[in-house]
């Protein structure tokens, strides 16, 4: 008897779409690297105080943080 031919599995065809996704992300990543972009300064920390920093992300934490 001869088997029925049911083509390609399932699996094989999530593997496919991974090998191209990841054929296609190196050159991606490496053109935003190379595009430049602006680059953002840090901020001087105020040293003379013992108290944590007043930052805008030390008040997105607070904010967050609140019950």
């Amino acid at each position: 008897m001869k088997r029925p031919d049911k083509g390609a599995p399932e699996r094989s065809s999530g593997r496919r779409d991974f090998l191209k996704l990841a054929a296609i992300s190196g050159p991606v990543a490496a053109a935003a690297v190379a595009s430049g972009g602006a680059s953002a300064e840090a901020a001087e920390p105020d040293l003379s105080s013992d108290k944590m920093q007043d930052t805008a992300h030390t008040r997105a934490y607070l904010d967050s943080a609140r019950f």
